[in-house]
């Protein structure tokens, strides 16, 4: 078996999914595509497009713009044919589960050098665009449980999740993104990208639309739930419509020391994990649990988590469930420059850009840690966790 270690990774700034305020909304999510694959390139020389074995792309809604963006999204940025590329489906962790397919090309000796990325533009291809349940499913659960607010106030009621807690972990995740920001954290993986301000005005996009600089907790304990009546779960405890681009270079240590190539973490287990649809936003836990059952690690041996943050409700009740960290935020491992509510949730993408951010909190901000977990629920019970270690 061979190792996989993670020579790069880079992400598009994620604007906001919105017809006129959204600063990306000229671009199609083929080209933020294109802009990461361009940048990753530009970055590292010594890997030519050829090269790559196979491109695995992760997006929740094949369809519309983003039908097999995969394939049509690397002709469409002139790379070459004979690279194949396979797009693949897994609701929001589709991106983490393309990287653990390009990883696993490497381990058993299949491929040298592989691409696994991740793009949604929720904008352009709104959620559930296109889609027809099977009629089946009205016999095994009610479907209006399924849209993703609902699945909130579910767990939010299930396991106890107050709503000032919900507001205090918004309130904080907005507060680490800025402060990560402003530090020039992100500058590692946000490749800049020209795009429009309100007024339609050309501008250098260099860091995530939705970060909040001032929040106001008195504003946001007046909201009310669109989801529920005297519901608890707000637009300012959950993850906004976005649209972003991810991807990373991927290649077994053998052939990244015969490049030359540096590299500090590798793909070390990653597993996918179902939960009751209904309460979608658990799925995380079965998933590390498993992952962690499988490797004999606990949290005390994880230096830094990346927990996607679909809505404060489920995000509290995962950390509470695998004792990840704290209760309540501030977390001391958890998210540390800030997690989905605060810098966006591109579907498809989120399960590729918290990889490549807990690679970069690591060797920023846990240079010693030998362990970093991410993980991600998904619409209709899907979950996915993925460990990666220090070499």
């Amino acid at each position: 078996m061979e190792e996989c270690v993670f020579i790069d990774g880079v992400r598009t700034p994620n604007g906001r999914a919105h017809a006129e305020k959204g600063w990306f909304r000229k671009l199609r999510p083929d080209e933020l595509l294109t802009a990461t694959y361009d940048a990753l390139f530009e970055r590292n020389k010594a890997v030519k497009p050829e090269d790559i074995d196979a491109i695995m792309v992760g997006c929740a809604n094949i369809t519309g713009m983003q039908n097999d963006i995969g394939r049509l999204g690397w002709l469409a940025g002139g790379y070459p044919e004979s690279v194949p590329s396979n797009t693949i489906t897994n609701q929001c962790p589709s991106g983490m589960a393309a990287t653990m397919h390009a990883a696993r090309a490497i381990i058993t000796g299949e491929a040298d050098i592989m691409i696994a990325a991740g793009a949604e533009d929720m904008e352009k291809v709104p959620m559930a665009a296109n889609m027809d349940f099977p009629p089946r499913l009205f016999s095994r659960y009610n479907l209006a449980d399924f849209p993703m607010g609902s699945t909130a106030e579910k767990v939010a009621e299930m396991y106890k999740i107050s709503r000032e807690d919900m507001d205090n972990m918004a309130i904080w995740s907005n507060k680490k993104a800025a402060a990560a920001r402003d530090a020039g954290k992100f500058k590692n993986e946000i490749v800049p990208i020209k795009g429009l301000d309100d007024a339609g005005n050309e501008f250098l996009v260099e860091h995530d639309q939705w970060i909040r600089d001032k929040v106001d907790p008195a504003k946001m304990a007046s909201m009310k739930s669109p989801f529920k009546p005297d519901g608890n779960v707000t637009a300012a405890t959950s993850s906004p419509l976005t649209q972003g681009a991810c991807c990373m270079l991927m290649m077994s240590r053998k052939k990244a020391d015969a490049l030359g190539l540096s590299y500090t973490y590798k793909y070390s287990y990653g597993v996918l994990g179902g939960c009751d649809p209904t309460i979608m936003g658990m799925a995380p836990v079965p998933a590390v649990q498993k992952l962690f059952a499988r490797t004999g690690l606990g949290p005390q041996d994880i230096g830094a988590v990346e927990l996607n943050e679909a809505f404060a409700s489920q995000a509290l009740a995962c950390i509470r469930e695998l004792k990840l960290d704290k209760d309540n935020a501030p977390f001391d491992k958890v998210n540390m420059w800030g997690g989905a509510i605060a810098l966006g949730h591109p579907l498809g993408e989120s399960g590729a850009r918290i990889i490549v951010t807990l690679l970069n909190v690591l060797k920023t901000d846990a240079p010693d840690a030998k362990y970093g977990l991410a993980s991600l629920c998904g619409a209709f019970g899907n979950g996915g966790a993925l460990l990666v270690e220090k070499v």
